[in-house]
């Protein structure tokens, strides 16, 4: 499912926390792992990634992406306990990287390829 907004993102997820806390909690909430997420693309990013999955996976791989949960970079896989299987490839998406002045004012807006491994690429470490 994709939310137009972060807002729309939290509310849908928000039934799911149930708030437990303590030093024997180890599963996550799902709004605290979303919100751990680094995916910060639009519509057209999306659509550009899907594109990729479904030449290469299929229409049944895209049905289940989701930029929230199973589409990372190298490192957030590794972060996630997770390592790229051998000879994958990433999928390409882009990125604007805003440059500030030290007032904090947008000076400059660049693009930036970001390699990205989806759910099917990578395995348990």
């Amino acid at each position: 499912m994709y939310y137009e907004s972060q807002k729309e993102r939290e509310d849908d997820y928000d039934r799911y926390d149930d708030g437990a806390k303590g030093p024997t909690q180890t599963i996550k909430s799902i709004k605290t792992i979303l919100d751990e997420s680094p995916y910060k693309g639009s519509l057209k990013t999306k659509e550009m990634v899907s594109a990729q999955i479904e030449e290469r996976f299929g229409a049944e791989a895209v049905k289940e992406y989701d930029p929230y949960q199973n589409c990372f970079t190298f490192r957030e896989w590794l972060r996630r306990g997770y390592k790229v299987k051998k000879g994958e490839r990433a999928l390409r998406s882009v990125t604007y990287v805003e440059k500030r002045d030290p007032m904090g004012n947008v000076i400059k807006k660049y693009p930036k390829t970001v390699c990205l491994f989806y759910v099917l690429q990578v395995s348990p470490l």
